[in-house]
């Protein structure tokens, strides 16, 4: 009687192995993308598949942009499936580090603050900052951030867009905002002068709205090469890294560059 039940407790231990091993297999199939589906052209929500874009995970909605497009090349190098897990920019890295995602690909710049808690890819694209302004307004024809001096400015929360506005002498500094979409219909509305924002959303939010003008400036904001780069954010010590890096390598400057202009040209109007 003793060897029957050992036997079975045996076989039961064994069945229980495989079946986690079944769930382990299923997992590494998947590459879980968490980004804000609000950021164009680096990602927005449409409400189909049209231009490459790919199903939200739990939703009728789905995502594109130039994440997306980077996302997708990154899931086929790694042989998995792409799914993108829409979440608000503040949850990105509490998602990443918990688990629910395995890669943040969200317009995220590789800064100092952010590496303490997460590691980082090569960059998958840089970027200069410009201010979004009303066009004819009083703002219009700045070329130097201090043009901004008494403006009422303001970016996105915990980001350094945020942090740069410092850099203006007399600026009017207005509470950080949680997306893209609420810093436009403050711009509209006149509650703010302006915001912050890096060139591919700048080209974006001229495109989405007539009454919008992206200036560039001749005296920038003072950046590091990190802050103004963007790559994708993986847990510490991940075993993505290297096979990642190897995937964003082979995808040139020019590439890049194609990728960016092809998602602005394809953004849904509202974004």
């Amino acid at each position: 009687m003793k060897k029957k039940i050992v036997l079975l407790s045996v076989l039961v231990l064994i069945a229980v192995l495989a079946m986690t091993g079944c769930g382990k297999g299923d997992n590494s199939k998947v590459f879980k993308v968490g980004l804000e589906a609000g950021y164009a052209p680096f990602n927005w929500t449409q409400i189909d598949a049209s231009n490459g874009a790919v199903k939200i995970d739990g939703s009728e909605e789905y995502a594109g942009g130039y994440d997306v497009e980077i996302a997708k090349r990154i899931a086929e190098g790694l042989g998995k499936e792409l799914v993108i897990v829409k979440t608000e920019w503040d949850g990105l890295i509490p998602a990443l580090t918990s688990g629910k995602i395995d890669a943040v690909i969200a317009g995220m710049s590789p800064t100092a603050d952010r590496w303490k808690t997460i590691d980082f890819s090569i960059n998958y694209y840089k970027s200069d900052l410009v201010m979004v302004v009303k066009k004819g307004g009083k703002y219009d024809n700045a070329t130097s951030i201090q043009d901004f001096s008494g403006a009422k400015i303001t970016a996105q929360l915990n980001t350094f867009h945020y942090t740069v506005i410092d850099q203006i002498n007399g600026v009017d500094k207005q509470p950080a905002m949680d997306n893209f979409p609420a810093m436009r219909v403050a711009l509209e509305s006149g509650i703010i002068d302006g915001y912050v924002s890096e060139r591919p959303e700048g080209v974006s939010a001229e495109a989405a709205n007539e009454n919008f003008k992206m200036v560039e400036f001749t005296e920038k904001f003072e950046t590091s090469d990190d802050e103004t780069a963007i790559a994708v954010g993986l847990r510490k010590k991940s075993d993505l890294l290297e096979k990642i890096n190897q995937i964003l390598a082979g995808i040139s400057e020019e590439e890049q560059k194609a990728i960016m202009d092809e998602a602005i040209k394809n953004q849904p109007a509202a974004n």
